[in-house]
């Protein structure tokens, strides 16, 4: 059951927090319309709000939840401590490992919205967000590809020479189909094909070879409605494609692409891995800034505030560093994302067993 000391300490972690979020989120919208005030002027006013603003504030304060989470655990403890709350709690009798409860369960409840947020809810709205910013600040869409080639199924395999997402329209496409000795047994060619709805295509002069019984049989025509398990989004992948997926698509994903043989999906898998390893962080860091300003300062809270800035920036930082080590194929997407946890779990364990028999 939870006492009124526990319902005392959640009450102040979430609420500084939130305030923390809140705060920041004024300084960051107020450098964000400086930066991009000229695209701001040029789009409607209901689409920046709508579309770009109430999308990117929930993005942005998710992102650095784990800086948030550790500012608030700095900035309420310390002030417990300079006020004598802690000592006082502790002189009760109350152990440091009883102490901790409360904080745990906060982080709990922030991993958790995190996580919901970061899997679920704020992928769809990425999609409004990111259009908007490729029609009025910088197009990162890729609409065009060429010399695309990959697998659509086992034994099946496509090629274009080019594609154009705008028109919907690929160029010298083939697809050869072959059986589990690796023979060929069909090869279907085209001048064009047109990309319809889901899985659904239109090949326009086109000729269909089938190998059966040693001999070949040809069939031509100038257009045919075909089904063929791939889709432009399979092989047109932009840089921020991974940031409008849901966890169990990018997942279903992810399955897909590495059974086709593609091979530029690192950062999907990055991105999967880090809505993990962000969510384990709230504990990480909670424990962190809690055994850093449980104790009085003579200095005040200044000195706690400083050090935790630098310990939330730095674990930031070094994640982003382990991200590239995953995207240029240095080491797994899983092994890039959670070194930092792993790292700093080591130092919040030595912080506490410090602070807990200090």
């Amino acid at each position: 059951m939870f006492k009124l000391l526990d319902k005392y300490i959640i009450r102040k972690f979430l609420g500084t927090y939130i305030f923390a979020i809140i705060l920041l989120l004024a300084i960051v919208v107020m450098f964000d319309i400086n930066e991009k005030l000229d695209s701001f002027v040029k789009a409607p006013l209901k689409a920046t709000i709508f579309d770009y603003f109430l999308n990117f504030l929930p993005y942005f304060a998710n992102q650095f939840s784990p800086l948030f989470t550790f500012i608030a655990v700095i900035f309420f403890t310390s002030k417990l401590a300079g006020n004598s709350e802690i000592i006082a709690m502790l002189s009760t009798g109350m152990s440091f490992k009883r102490l901790l409860r409360p904080y745990m369960v906060s982080a709990a409840i922030i991993a958790a919205a995190t996580f919901v947020l970061s899997a679920y809810i704020i992928p769809p709205a990425n999609v409004k967000r990111i259009d908007y910013t490729n029609t009025y600040v910088k197009n990162k869409r890729v609409d065009y590809g060429s010399n695309i080639i990959l697998m659509v199924a086992p034994g099946q395999i496509a090629y274009m020479s080019r594609y154009d997402n705008i028109s919907k329209t690929g160029h010298r496409f083939w697809l050869e189909s072959f059986d589990e000795d690796k023979h060929l047994t069909s090869r279907l060619t085209a001048q064009t094909i047109k990309w319809d709805t889901l899985y659904q295509w239109k090949i326009f002069d086109y000729v269909q070879r089938d190998f059966r019984d040693d001999r070949e049989y040809i069939q031509k025509g100038r257009q045919r409605d075909t089904s063929i398990a791939f889709e432009p989004r399979d092989f047109l992948i932009s840089s921020l494609d991974h940031e409008k997926m849901t966890s169990p698509a990018l997942d279903e994903y992810i399955r897909r692409q590495k059974m086709r043989g593609v091979g530029n999906i690192q950062t999907f898998e990055v991105e999967r891995e880090r809505r993990y390893a962000m969510t384990a962080a709230a504990f990480i860091l909670t424990v962190i800034g809690m055994t850093l300003s449980v104790k009085k300062q003579k200095g005040g809270m200044g000195l706690n505030i400083g050090i935790g800035l630098v310990l939330s920036f730095s674990y930031i930082l070094f994640m982003t560093i382990t991200q590239t080590f995953a995207i240029s194929g240095l080491t797994s997407a899983f092994v890039a994302m959670w070194i930092p946890n792993f790292i700093y779990t080591i130092i919040a364990i030595v912080l506490y067993r410090r602070a807990s028999h200090g």
